[in-house]
């Protein structure tokens, strides 16, 4: 991938969904699985299967349970072990996030999952549009080993209510907080695209447009492709 192109990142349930994104153009994917509870910590096995099936960076989700918190000790315990299993099988990239009761990020347990993931790159995921000070939130985890992104739709409610504010922090990258690329995803259409791209947005993240067919159906290649012209042009 050539620096300056957008990194176009899609969501893969198994190793079909894999290699349709990676034939579709995508750069990465990342690997959940359970999408009616919005993606969670798929199996070691599914982890080992995409990445003998595809070459390019995947990208493992680190999610107990619906929602955005951690849960009690038992599932922090529980996060922990599954990171060092998906550690253990080759994962090198990571997507976590977790707020506590009060919308704060729960930062105990982000800094016991980074005490396994060792230096990995990881995206801050989607709890960022759920938290109550963005801003605060970003300088917080400023200096947290390992994280370049932050996947956001600018608002809990997609990208349609959140463009803004992703156009408000894309103008301030660079800034302290602000230094994590911006990946936008969350309710996110082709016809967004050229006025995020405008605004300094270089990297998008796509479920379900990659799958005309919906969750059921596997990632389509051709409606990959179809992102990846786009972003391209």
């Amino acid at each position: 991938m050539s620096s300056n192109r957008a990194l176009l990142e899609v969501i893969a349930l198994d190793a079909e969904d894999a290699v349709a994104a990676r034939s579709g153009g995508a750069d990465r994917l990342e690997l959940v699985t359970d999408m009616a509870a919005d993606g969670l910590t798929p199996p070691v096995a599914a982890f080992r299967a995409i990445r003998a099936a595809v070459d390019i960076p995947l990208r493992t989700m680190l999610r107990l349970a619906d929602g955005f918190s951690a849960g009690g000790p038992e599932q922090a315990d529980a996060l922990v072990r599954a990171a060092e299993a998906l550690r253990e099988a080759g994962a090198d990239e990571f997507v976590l996030g977790f707020l506590d009761d009060h919308g704060q990020p729960d930062l105990v347990t982000v800094e016991r999952l980074l005490a396994v993931l060792d230096g990995c790159s990881w995206t801050f995921h989607r709890a960022i549009d759920r938290v109550a000070d963005r801003d605060a939130l970003r300088k917080q985890l400023a200096d947290l080993p390992g994280l370049d992104t932050y996947l956001t739709a600018g608002s809990a409610t997609g990208v349609d209510d959140g463009l803004p504010t992703l156009l408000a922090e894309a103008a301030r990258a660079g800034e302290p907080g602000y230094e994590p690329r911006l990946l936008v995803g969350g309710g996110l259409r082709l016809e967004h695209v050229p006025r995020l791209m405008a605004g300094g947005v270089t990297a998008f993240h796509i479920g379900g447009a990659a799958r005309p067919g919906g969750w059921a159906a596997p990632v389509d290649a051709a409606a990959v492709r179809e992102w990846r012209e786009a972003l391209d042009a």
